[in-house]
């Protein structure tokens, strides 16, 4: 059985890893590549690396940032925010990274990801998107972008339908109702994406617990990012996977 997969993510900001509820409130937690040094050898299987203002303040990533990160863990790690080109993806990949995660710019230009497929292949290219629950909506999510700052008028489940046409080898499903509430993840719209999709879905946002983790697996994700409940000690890699192992979750020990 394909083992599921645990991934701590690092909200950054200033080279400082931050943490809020639903975006906002966010509070200081950290060194970057001091945490991904302590979840690497805490058994993280993956990481993401999100520097969550690149976008919104129109610069690039961080690459020196990524650069250090790549060199103190040894497992695959994504990047996202501040990029805007294939040009800028090769920088990111050429800096040690496995995967480019890209949003708002694969919103306003759905190209960005077939490109980014075509010069580096589809594992490379991860569609990271911010549902939000709309009854109007044909699946009840919309997208949004720009950390809940702007809705789009976009169906989830058609717009990861439509990503993974254009090549995207994995979406991520961050729920914004969800997000640093530690009360689980929004599994509905999880799983009405990865119903339709043949590629990788990950949940991400409002992990509390490894139960709430197996909910995510039960609910067809085959990935889960967790954050809060990691910086602040609340748990441990180790101890999150040793409950999964006991709820017959398979994980990589």
């Amino acid at each position: 059985m394909l083992k599921r997969r645990i991934i701590p993510c690092l909200d950054v900001i200033n080279r400082r890893v931050t943490k809020g509820i639903k975006f906002q409130s966010n509070v200081d937690l950290g060194d970057p590549v001091e945490l991904a040094l302590r979840y690497y050898e805490d058994g993280a299987d993956e990481l993401v690396v999100y520097d969550i203002t690149a976008s919104a303040e129109g610069r690039a990533i961080d690459i020196d940032m990524v650069r250090s990160v790549a060199e103190a863990i040894r497992i695959p790690f994504s990047v996202g925010g501040g990029i805007s080109s294939v040009a800028d993806m090769e920088r990111v990949l050429e800096a040690g990274a496995e995967k480019i995660s890209v949003n708002s710019l694969a919103v306003r230009n759905p190209s960005i990801i077939s490109e980014g497929a075509k010069a580096f292949g589809e594992q490379c290219i991860v569609l990271s998107m911010d549902p939000v629950f709309n009854p109007e909506m044909p699946s009840n999510y919309e997208v949004t972008t720009r950390g809940f700052r702007e809705r789009t008028g976009m169906d989830a489940v058609e717009w990861g339908r439509q990503a993974e046409g254009l090549g995207a080898g994995e979406v991520v499903v961050n729920s914004v109702d969800a997000d640093g509430t530690r009360s689980g993840f929004e599994l509905v719209v999880t799983s009405k994406i990865a119903d339709v999709l043949s590629v990788p879905v990950v949940a991400s946002g409002g992990a509390g617990s490894a139960e709430h983790l197996r909910d995510a697996f039960d609910n067809h994700a085959d990935a889960a990012i967790i954050a809060g409940i990691l910086h602040t000690r609340l748990t441990t890699i180790t101890k999150l996977k040793q409950r999964l192992f006991e709820l017959g979750v398979p994980v990589r020990m």
